[in-house]
Order: structure tokens, then C-alpha cells, then sequence
């Protein structure tokens, strides 16, 4: 059987992010996503204007009609709120649809480079805080871990340059662990060690009380979307019975790959990455 995840995310027409990525990636590793738009966006938020269709109102006419119907969910799985609002429809949600097994996947999407993104409110930082707790997987990047944590970003970045700034953000990553969650994936650690010829990028890997560190050069900067993409591949790998470290490790090269590809071609970081052209690797994984 073919396992199904909920995927409640936003839909942005432009920018490769979010239920678009998603539905992507998803389906090539072999799982049904089944999305519950937050929004509908004309492009994703990074460019300098957009419109946006909030879909608070219809979230739960979707949860009345997937009940009534009998459908059940592997994993469930959440990105880009729009309201503070959609947290305790999203609580409904789980009440209804999350079983003993089911996966919950929270990506926390409040912020990055040390800032919180324009439009998420004080109450929605408080209100996604109180859905991560009830995850069993979260997938921050370090400004959202930071929040989540209490621990100034300004802080924690000061010492990049040091030889113990994994140890220093190993110290933040373990105080995710708290509430339902038990495993996270930290993103977006920029450093470069001593055994580095690059900068590089580092992907923390908490499981099993351990963690573990996956890097991956610094190709070009940043670019929109690579967070959905980690988080999309570890739900669907993790749904599938693979653990943590196996799929960040995926998704890590996979990202890497694209960044590449897209730098290359002179991208804007606001369209997101080519990842398209590299789903190959994927369908391998869900081949093996």
C-alpha cells in the first residue's frame, strides 16, 4: 500500500517552495501527499510583493469532509502557516486523523538570518511554538531553533568562527528535545571547520539522544525553498520505514546537487532551486 501524508503547507504559483515542492518530492519517493492549502499565494513571500488568499475558513470544511469519507494518514505534516488561527484547526486535525503511528512532521516557518520573516506576529511565533511540542519530528533552521529555544541568534553566530561551535550548537539543538519531540533536524549552519577547505553548510541530526552533523558546501548563498525540500524528504523517507540520519543525508546531497545546478545557471534566489532535473535520485531511493 502506498503510504499518505497530509501535507498542510501553502500553494505559492511562483517560487519553487512549499505544496509545490512538496506534492514534487513526495511523490517520487513513492508517497501520496494530500494537501490542505494554509493559503494561496500569486508567489512566495521572498519577492518584493505578492498576493495572498488566506485559507483559514476553508481548512476545516477539508477535515469535515476527509472524516466523513474515512480517510486515514500515515504522516502528517506541516509548513507555512498564515494565521495564528490555523494552530488549533491543525490541533483538530490531529485529534481526528493522528493514530498511534502516525508520523507528525512540524517545519517551523517563523524566520531566518536571525530575523522573523515580515507578517509573522508575536502570536504566531507563540502559536507555532505550541505545535512544535507536539510533533514527533521537527525541522528548524537555526534562527527558527533559536526562537523555539529562547537563545539569542546573535549569540550563538558570534562564535562561527570557533573550533567548538558545533559543540556550542550542539548544546542549543538538545534543548529542542522537550514536549512530544523526541527527534530534529537543525538546518542551515554555516561554518567552516578545520578540516574544511570550504565554507560549508551543516545539517544537525538529532536521534536516539545522539547527534550527528551532515555538511555540504556553501554554493552560491541561500535560496528559497531548500527547507521544504529537507523537510519534505525526510517525512516521506521516514514514513517509509528509513531513519533520520539516512534521510537527511538524502536530502543534503539532493539539496546540493540543485544549489549547484542553480547557481550555475544564474537563478534568482527567489525562484528557488532547480531540483527538477535531479529528481532521478529520488525515484533511486524509492527504487532500493
Amino acid at each position: 500500500m502506498i503510504k499518505k501524508i497530509a501535507t498542510i503547507n501553502d500553494l505559492s504559483g511562483m517560487g519553487r517552495c512549499s505544496l509545490t515542492v512538496a506534492i514534487s518530492i513526495l511523490s517520487v519517493l513513492g508517497v501520496q501527499a494530500c494537501p490542505l492549502p494554509t493559503a494561496i499565494l500569486s508567489n512566495q513571500t521572498g519577492y518584493p510583493h505578492y498576493y495572498i488568499n488566506d485559507f483559514t475558513d476553508s481548512m476545516p470544511c477539508f477535515i469535515r469532509e476527509w472524516a466523513e469519507l474515512g480517510f486515514e494518514f500515515d504522516g502528517i505534516y506541516t509548513g507555512f502557516l498564515s494565521d495564528a488561527g490555523q494552530v488549533k484547526v491543525i490541533e483538530n486535525f490531529l485529534e481526528i486523523f493522528k493514530k498511534k503511528d502516525t508520523l507528525f512532521l512540524v517545519d517551523p516557518v517563523m524566520g531566518d538570518d536571525g530575523k522573523i520573516y515580515s507578517g509573522i506576529s508575536r502570536e504566531m511565533v507563540k502559536s507555532i511554538m505550541q505545535l512544535s511540542l507536539k510533533a514527533d519530528i521537527i525541522t528548524p533552521n537555526l534562527t527558527e531553533c533559536c526562537i523555539l529555544t529562547g537563545i539569542d541568534y546573535a549569540e550563538v553566530v558570534q562564535n562561527a568562527k570557533s573550533e567548538d561551535y558545533l559543540d556550542i550548537i550542539s548544546e542549543v539543538c538538545n534543548k529542542l528535545l522537550t514536549g512530544n519531540v523526541k527527534k530534529c533536524v537543525v538546518t542551515g549552519i554555516n561554518y567552516k571547520g578545520i578540516n574544511d577547505d570550504l565554507d560549508m553548510i551543516y545539517n544537525a541530526v538529532l536521534e536516539n539522544g545522539e547527534i550527528s552533523f551532515i555538511k555540504s558546501a556553501n554554493t552560491g548563498g541561500s535560496y528559497s525553498g531548500t527547507g521544504d525540500i529537507l523537510a519534505s524528504v525526510v517525512c516521506g523517507m521516514v514514513v517509509r520505514g528509513k531513519g533520520l540520519y539516512e534521510a537527511v543525508e538524502l536530502a543534503t546531497k539532493f539539496i546540493s546537487k540543485a544549489v549547484t545546478d542553480t547557481y550555475n545557471c544564474g537563478t534568482d534566489r527567489n525562484d528557488g532551486v532547480n531540483f527538477e532535473n535531479h529528481l532521478d535520485m529520488l525515484i533511486k531511493e524509492n527504487n532500493t
